[in-house]
């Protein structure tokens, strides 16, 4: 027999155990050109829970609307767990209003990862790295506001059907760097959950729950 606390919130139901999605973190930078054309797109990922089980990836798109991938475009994601950011791609990216329909994010390169780092103080800067053989990726955030929790509807999540709870982090500043080149474009602020946001943020503690 099972019995429920009043304060238990609905997250803390096991019935949901079947509803998870994955969980892990998902920051990113966003850069847009002058006529306001998203010109620079970028997520990593590290998923601690998933059906393809856990993992780390760095997307970028330097060129989203062209439809070539790495080395002929910078368009390339370099990850340890193929399967699962094939996954992520297909099921979740995809379906994120500044990726969707972008020609780069169906031919971008998939390269195996040789090292990753992780840096940061958790107060002013983070810095996420990953290399394959013939090139590296680097997301650096910098200026951290102050954390926030959210707890977003399926009808206002990015894939608009699952629901997502996440820990997320302003950054006044974000670059992105391909071979220690600064790839092109600029921040700019955003509607977000009833308030205005940069687009580079961080995403920690990040969990989709399927319907």
């Amino acid at each position: 027999m099972t019995t429920s606390s009043p304060l238990a919130s609905p997250l803390a139901s096991p019935r949901l155990a079947d509803r998870v999605a994955w969980s892990g973190d998902n920051p990113g930078i966003y850069l847009q050109d002058e006529q306001g054309r998203w010109q620079t797109l970028a997520v990593y990922f590290r998923v601690v829970v998933s059906p393809h089980g856990s993992g780390c990836g760095m997307l970028v798109l330097g060129d989203p609307d062209g439809n070539k991938g790495w080395p002929e475009s910078p368009n390339l994601l370099i990850g340890d767990n193929e399967p699962l950011m094939r996954w992520l791609v297909s099921d979740f990216v995809s379906r994120f209003a500044s990726f969707r329909g972008k020609p780069g994010l169906a031919s971008m390169a998939y390269l195996p990862s040789v090292r990753h780092q992780s840096t940061g103080d958790g107060r002013t800067y983070h810095e996420e790295h990953m290399a394959a053989q013939s090139v590296h990726l680097t997301m650096r955030w910098d200026n951290l506001a102050a954390p926030f929790a959210a707890d977003v509807p399926p009808a206002l999540s990015a894939t608009g059907e699952h629901r997502m709870t996440s820990v997320f982090v302003e950054a006044s500043q974000g670059k992105i760097l391909l071979n220690g080149q600064s790839l092109p474009g600029s921040l700019i602020t955003r509607d977000f959950l009833g308030g205005r946001m940069s687009t580079a943020f961080l995403a920690f503690s990040e969990t989709w729950l399927n319907p």
